[in-house]
């Protein structure tokens, strides 16, 4: 049994310590879901929603990092997650709730509580079958992409200075709908297999030239219409999925 005397922190970690680029790269992450939340409190709902892809771009590089300069570490690892519960999960619930959701009392803060649940349930369960889960596809929707969903709603109506309370039930609709969406057993793919080293097409180049050329022009429209095209996609997937066995069994 441990005495009492029992060190706080691994001395083989003590040794090691911590590998400053990737967990730089978190730290910014978690510090762009807390200004989220900040600046929602203090009104500013567009740089709060701004600064929530911005956590989303920053937990995209931080694994990415760390892959490449070979710093991967446990301690990364459980780091990220916190961060990603904070930037993806609390912020964008504290966020559309203190937006538009406050006025319906208590059937807001519920529905601000089930995405909160949502991206805390998603990330338990992807980090626990991280090494028996397909590469290629996410069970559920992932929470950054749930995020940007909530966050994308608010930012495209601040753009047409539409206030929250004017669209209330909508978001609260769009809320239960990614807080559940994370929570499903829904298959959505993962971009994990795209393979940067690898020659494309001249069109599919073309086609990523005017992506971003329309991100530049209307970001604020054409990454919430991306990503919500993303968020149907399990949905479209399961009943093509569904379609397929039904198809079999009447040939069968």
């Amino acid at each position: 049994m441990p005495g009492p005397h029992r060190p706080l922190i691994d001395p083989a970690l003590r040794r090691k310590g911590i590998f400053l680029l990737p967990n730089l790269f978190t730290t910014s992450a978690l510090f762009a879901g807390f200004y989220a939340i900040v600046q929602a409190m203090s009104g500013r709902f567009e740089h709060a929603a701004v600064a929530i892809f911005v956590a989303m771009i920053l937990d995209g590089l931080d694994g990415r990092v760390a892959r490449l300069t070979k710093t991967q570490s446990p301690f990364g690892a459980e780091y990220d997650s916190l961060s990603d519960m904070v930037s993806f999960g609390v912020a964008p619930a504290l966020v559309v709730y203190v937006w538009a959701l406050k006025d319906l009392g208590k059937l807001g803060w519920i529905a601000a509580f089930v995405f909160c649940v949502g991206a805390a349930l998603r990330l338990a369960r992807f980090n626990t079958k991280l090494d028996v889960a397909d590469k290629r596809w996410f069970q559920g929707l992932p929470s950054p992409s749930a995020a940007a969903l909530v966050a994308g709603l608010v930012w495209v109506m601040t753009d047409y200075e539409i206030l929250g309370r004017d669209v209330v039930w909508s978001a609260w609709a769009l809320t239960l709908f990614a807080g559940l969406s994370m929570v499903s057993n829904l298959r959505y793919y993962s971009f994990k297999e795209i393979n940067m080293r690898k020659s494309i097409p001249f069109v599919a180049l073309l086609l990523i030239v005017i992506g971003f050329a329309l991100v530049v022009y209307k970001p604020a429209q054409v990454l919430f219409l991306f990503f919500v095209g993303y968020a149907l996609s399990g949905y479209v997937l399961a009943v093509l999925a569904l379609a397929r066995r039904r198809n079999a069994r009447g040939r069968g």
